[in-house]
């Protein structure tokens, strides 16, 4: 009979848990929450999808690296943090020439009334943006879709779990043949 190989036991661990919190922390942009906890609505979200899902780039960036004994989870775009954490970004020039930008693209002309006052909510929003003084502050929401919380915590114990329940099974099968 072989021994157990607990690096081997460990490797399968770190990598199973690994694979099922990114796909919970996936799960978190179709819930729009992290876990239970709902995401504050952006104020430019009407009629074009909710801000976390619009291009799906920052859910794809997400990604787990196993080191050692450590998963951490990244992404590298550079506003997933500000997004995950929440906090307050500074007005730049470039923003305010992109806000201007988005502004004179939703003030134009528009086929029915109900594109028009969507094009009118956005155009407005935009234009308000666009006004902040260089050097002022925007706060951005937390809206978490990556770290701890007790559905980690759980989703880890079941994993630790079910993987020792599976080695404890395989030892009792290699038992029981070298018993016959």
């Amino acid at each position: 009979m072989s021994g157990i190989d607990t690096k081997k036991m460990l490797d399968s661990i770190m990598q199973d848990v690994r694979v099922e919190l990114l796909e919970e922390y996936d799960r978190n942009f179709e819930r729009k929450a992290f876990f239970s906890r709902k995401w504050a609505r952006a104020k430019t979200e009407p009629g074009r999808g909710t801000l976390m899902m619009r291009s799906g780039a920052l859910r794809r960036s997400i990604k787990g690296r196993i080191t050692g004994r450590r998963i951490t989870f990244s992404s590298d775009l550079p506003y997933a943090v500000i997004h995950n954490e929440g906090g307050q970004i500074v007005v730049t020039r470039r923003m305010k020439r992109f806000f201007w930008a988005m502004y004179y693209k939703y003030s134009g002309g528009s086929a029915s009334r109900r594109k028009a006052a969507l094009m009118s909510d956005l155009a407005g929003f935009y234009k308000a943006m666009a006004l902040k003084k260089t050097g002022s502050r925007i706060t951005i929401p937390q809206r978490q879709f990556v770290g701890s919380a007790p559905e980690v915590e759980a989703l880890i114990r079941d994993v630790v779990e079910d993987n020792f329940n599976e080695w404890i099974n395989s030892i009792q099968k290699q038992i029981k043949s070298i018993e016959r």
